[in-house]
């Protein structure tokens, strides 16, 4: 192997990749969210001496207590990890000096003109600039517009005088995160991997290797795993709009949207079954196809498919109301006044993460309208939104009686659901939670 190395690659890039073969190499992660957190659990499960940087104080002393803050890191493996000394998290950035290689986890968020703020990548990367040595290693694993690693992080890292390609190595590999998923997580997800140049691809993808279980897919440039990234995430998009806009449509006929796509799916091939519901929520299907729309300006060229997609995502959560009002209508009951219970403010099933969450806008639309409400979520005791606190409540006989009607907006699986159809009076279903259970109800309603 080693005469390989000095036939193919720079003094810089052997000896790097010899220190992650030997496990001899030290890592750290910028950001310690649910992307980095769990990368950095890997990293130091397979032998690696791994730092974690945030700039919360407080994820920074859960970390080093060995306390778990995220769902898809296993409790014990954190403690265990910590307590080994194997990880450590740290607010002090000078600490990047003791490194040889840094992915950065950190938030791209949509500005208020749903443009890319790309502010914590910048900031990400003029700290490793700081310290940014001969021979190391940076890869960008937050989602963002292709060109951001060649366009905006190579140029803040070049301030530090060194030369992307020949003294450090670049590289992108999107993060594929799905909270909740019981088969698929950061070890066993297949990595996609584009350097700035060919060793630089050979550098990151030698780190995933010595990490991860799933493929290791390499690509001739960070553009091409930033426009993979996206693409992902915009198919999603576009099909469960086609979803939504469906269920709409059969709403209005008459026409039940959960059966045609249950006979939909028999079909072996040419299709993949996607389903509606009350909008889109999370970190990326939501917020992605906007960076897309956003750099595809740069081009004059107008994402069409995909900004249609968004706007009836976007206008679930009006449907959802204006399907509470027609079911209210039925009881000769106005919104105005009326008391819904609100079963579920996640995104998804089974986790209890609500970042734009289409239950937000929900709340927002219900309160605008006069409505009161209760919210139910097993996995979210409170929640800010706008600036405004809410609290959660438990599901009880009591609270189901209480209410006009119950909404589903999340599926969780740990929800009594005989309990939901003994004791409401209403139900308007919008994830087909209830598919499971024998229901029976003239009141039961889905989307």
């Amino acid at each position: 192997m080693a005469a390989a190395f000095n036939q193919t690659f720079s003094p810089l890039a052997e000896k790097l990749i010899h220190k992650f073969l030997k496990k001899e190499a030290v890592i750290g992660v910028v950001g310690l969210g649910y992307v980095g957190l769990p990368l950095a659990v890997e990293k130091a499960k397979a032998g690696f001496r791994v730092i974690g940087f945030d700039v919360q104080q407080t994820r920074v002393d859960l970390v080093n207590q060995g306390s778990n803050y995220i769902g898809d890191v296993v409790d014990s493996d954190l403690l265990q990890i910590v307590n080994e000394r194997k990880l450590v998290a740290t607010t002090d950035y000078s600490l990047i000096n003791e490194v040889d290689a840094v992915t950065i986890c950190v938030p791209t968020p949509l500005d208020k003109y749903q443009q890319p703020d790309t502010s914590y990548v910048e900031n990400s990367a003029k700290e490793i600039a700081k310290y940014l040595k001969p021979g190391m290693l940076v890869v960008l694993e937050s989602t963002t517009y292709p060109g951001t690693t060649e366009e905006v992080v190579k140029p803040i890292l070049e301030q530090s005088g060194l030369k992307c390609g020949i003294d450090f190595f670049v590289a992108y590999s999107p993060e594929r995160v799905d909270p909740g998923n019981k088969h698929f997580n950061t070890k066993n997800t297949p990595k996609v991997v584009g350097g700035i140049s060919w060793e630089c691809t050979k550098v990151a993808s030698t780190m995933y290797k010595e990490v991860l279980e799933g493929e290791i897919y390499e690509v001739s440039s960070p553009a091409v795993a930033e426009m993979e990234k996206i693409y992902e995430n915009t198919f999603r998009n576009i099909n469960i709009a086609l979803a939504n806009e469906m269920a709409i449509l059969c709403n209005k006929m008459g026409i039940d949207i959960w059966e045609v796509i249950d006979a939909a799916k028999t079909k072996p091939y040419g299709f993949m079954a996607f389903y509606p519901g009350p909008g889109l929520g999370g970190h990326c299907i939501p917020i992605d196809p906007f960076y897309l729309t956003w750099k595809a300006r740069e081009y004059n060229y107008h994402t069409r498919l995909i900004e249609v997609a968004g706007e009836i995502n976007n206008s679930m959560p009006d449907f959802v109301v204006d399907r509470l009002i027609s079911i209210l209508n039925t009881k000769k009951k106005p919104l105005n006044g009326s008391k819904i219970a609100i079963l579920g403010v996640a995104y998804k099933k089974d986790i209890d993460d609500y970042r734009e969450s289409p239950v937000l806008k929900i709340i927002d639309i219900l309160e605008s309208k006069g409505a009161s409400f209760v919210i139910i979520d097993p996995y979210v005791k409170s929640f800010k939104h706008d600036g405004k606190r809410y609290e959660t409540t438990e599901i009880s006989e009591t609270t189901l009686q209480d209410v006009d009607i119950t909404l589903i907006t999340t599926d969780h699986s740990n929800v009594d659901y005989q309990m939901v159809i003994q004791h409401s009076k209403l139900i308007l279903d919008t994830r087909n939670a209830l598919k499971e259970h024998d229901v029976h109800l003239e009141n039961y309603f889905r989307l």
